[in-house]
């Protein structure tokens, strides 16, 4: 499954997931899409508001620590695969 993580670049939190994301190795499942560019329609579509926000697939994930919750979650089933 790919992940969509909605951000902003120039957006402190964003940052914060992003760089989160990529040290959890999680980079080659979640999909950076900046809301300012190609992003902003696949956001608009999954509902919008506020970044950064993470789409799962079937729930948005809005805000740093829900991301963060969301993250650990997609660890502890990335590690039940291996």
């Amino acid at each position: 499954m790919t992940y969509l993580l909605f951000h902003r670049v120039a957006d402190a939190e964003s940052a914060r997931v992003r760089q989160r994301v990529v040290e959890l190795g999680l980079k080659p499942r979640i999909s950076f899409e900046n809301v300012d560019s190609d992003g902003a329609e696949a956001f608009a579509a999954h509902g919008g508001g506020a970044v950064p926000a993470l789409w799962d697939g079937t729930r948005l994930h809005r805000g740093t620590d829900a991301i963060f919750l969301a993250l650990a979650a997609i660890m502890s089933a990335v590690e039940q695969e291996r």
